[in-house]
């Protein structure tokens, strides 16, 4: 979960029309001259205007990016839904009952509804790749420490992240040249593609209708050889040792859940709890700010924490990395459902949400405590509502993914129109 963004359009790129110039100040970037408003007008009002702009803005405007605006987000990055109670929450372009999904929800409502190419968001929890899957459009979160957050309000500091937006892949990847700085090189062929089993059984829709497309498209472009099969959730749990202090807190028993990613889960929840407290505590209790009782409840949560567990938490995140690196080497692939389905539709349930969301952090957490990079592709819809699936690769291999969703996209939505048809 985190802040959203600002809305930019590369200047070499022909417009069928002049996109106007916007000016919102909700969001957790930087700008010269403009307050950052962190989604909360408390926090507008009691911090003064920013004395210069983040660097990764600085660099799309530098390569030639227009920027349009800034855009509403989560209050203080805490949310997965794009919902605000003091600016309202922006309609999902591809379907309009449902949540955006947060926290950089208005970043891509901007970019699904055409009014840009691009935007920029951050993502620490899921706030770049929740909201792409929700609203049908490319979201690339990097490799942690790939991009500067230096001018970005930080939520977590060890799993946030600046990640973008786009319709095109084309433009998805040169937004990303630009902000990985990456020089030209020619395209690598990916070594193998693991489609983990008991991460598509956390779908609510039929797994077919995202691993069929998927293995069509690679069978067509690279050959069925690559395709590997695996349990994700075992080789977590016997290549992670220090989640042992997580999963005996796991109900083994419980339905839809694979126990070793809800502990991975558990465990970037108390690291992003610890560091959202050691960062806002000091503020939070001298305002006393107006938030959601949802948003005030987890960051009452996050002030009442101890620094119990979080030596474990860093060695999670060690032996995660060390273990997926092992798994994909240096030009595999992990596919995986971005999120367990279609949105949510507005004004769900809490208790219902709270299901839908928790079994999000089991596939979300994968990339965070790996600091790993993923890329999260539409695939067409479903009973009307956007699906999608996301490639994962390497801390580093920002560059390889992103030539390879282009690689792979024209062929991913021709095989997802046609087993959207059949299934």
């Amino acid at each position: 979960m985190t802040r959203c963004l600002m809305l930019a359009a590369f200047s070499s790129y022909k417009f069928s029309k002049e996109i106007q110039s916007i000016e919102h100040r909700r969001l957790g970037f930087d700008i010269e001259g403009h307050v950052t408003g962190f989604g909360n007008p408390d926090w507008a009002r009691t911090h003064e205007p920013a004395s210069s702009t983040a660097p990764a803005v600085l660099n799309v405007l530098k390569a030639g990016a227009t920027c349009v605006g800034k855009t509403v987000m989560d209050e203080m990055a805490y949310s997965l839904t794009g919902d605000n109670k003091h600016y309202g929450t922006p309609r999902n372009p591809c379907a309009p009952d449902y949540v955006p999904g947060g926290s950089s929800s208005g970043s891509a409502v901007a970019v699904g509804a055409m009014l840009v190419d691009f935007s920029l968001g951050s993502d620490t929890g899921g706030s770049v790749r929740v909201p792409a899957s929700n609203c049908g459009i490319l979201g690339f979160r990097p490799s942690h420490n790939a991009i500067s957050t230096v001018g970005v309000i930080p939520m977590a500091q060890s799993l946030d992240t600046v990640g973008w937006f786009a319709r095109e892949p084309s433009i998805l990847k040169q937004v990303g040249r630009v902000l990985l700085e990456l020089p030209e090189a020619d395209p690598n062929r990916p070594s193998q593609i693991i489609i983990p089993t008991d991460c598509f059984q956390l779908l609510n829709i039929p797994s077919e209708r995202l691993t069929q497309a998927l293995v069509r498209s690679v069978e067509k472009l690279f050959g069925g050889a690559i395709i590997k099969h695996a349990v994700l959730g075992d080789y977590i749990r016997d290549s992670v040792p220090a989640l042992s202090s997580f999963l005996c807190q796991i109900n083994e028993d419980q339905v839809d859940s694979i126990p070793s990613l809800a502990a991975l889960s558990s465990a970037r929840q108390l690291l992003q709890r610890y560091e959202f407290k050691n960062h806002h505590e000091d503020w939070v209790s001298a305002v006393k700010p107006d938030l959601d009782p949802i948003i005030s409840e987890r960051v009452r949560q996050a002030l009442e924490l101890t620094e119990e567990n979080i030596d474990i938490c860093w060695s999670v995140k060690k032996e995660l990395h060390s273990a997926l690196t092992s798994l994909l080497g240096d030009f595999g692939v992990l596919a995986i459902p971005t999120v367990p389905g279609p949105p949510p539709k507005l004004q769900t349930d809490a208790s219902s949400l709270d299901v839908s969301v928790e079994k999000a952090f089991n596939l979300l957490s994968i990339a965070g405590l790996s600091e790993f990079c993923q890329v999260s592709i539409p695939m067409g819809l479903h009973d009307n509502l956007p699906i999608s699936i996301s490639l994962l690769a390497k801390n580093g291999a920002d560059g390889f993914l992103l030539d390879l969703v282009e690689t792979l996209y024209e062929s991913l939505q021709e095989q997802a129109a046609i087993v959207e048809k059949s299934v």
